[in-house]
């Protein structure tokens, strides 16, 4: 299935005064919980739907944990999560203290199996979800999990 897009007109930032251009924005067509996730992966394992489900809350403690203990952790091809820092400049280095430290962030760095698989993507106009047009049946997710098969 291809990846939606919307069409949204907007000031460029950089030039505020300058004419508004048209950009593509991706549309989401729903949100997967953890249920969901898990019963797919049971779909395409041996793992019953509720030893899936184990393994993919499992391994949100699992994450959790290493990450909290200041680990990167890499997901094979899938690719790796780590935590950055946001904090406040200050002019010496004694003054640079955990209060400084204003946000954790997430970051996801995509492996070499997503990213062939981004790079694959199709696009379709939003609009099209409304009309009768049609598109093929396979999702794309299931052709590149087929291809590295």
């Amino acid at each position: 299935m291809p990846l939606f897009y919307n069409k949204v007109q907007r000031v460029n930032p950089r030039d505020p005064k300058g004419a508004r251009k048209w950009y593509p924005i991706l549309k989401s067509v729903g949100q997967v919980d953890e249920h969901e996730v898990a019963k797919l992966v049971s779909d395409e394992t041996t793992l019953t739907p509720k030893e899936a489900e184990m393994a993919v809350y499992q391994l949100e403690k699992v994450m959790e944990r290493l990450l909290l203990d200041g680990h990167t952790v890499q997901l094979g091809e899938l690719g790796s999560f780590s935590l950055t820092i946001t904090g406040e400049a200050c002019r010496g280095e004694k003054e640079v203290t955990p209060d400084k430290i204003k946000k954790v962030n997430l970051r996801f760095r995509a492996g070499k199996g997503i990213k062939a698989a981004l790079a694959e993507a199709k696009f379709r106009p939003a609009e099209d979800l409304l009309s009768k047009k049609k598109w093929p049946a396979k999702s794309q997710a299931q052709e590149v999990s087929k291809s590295c098969s």
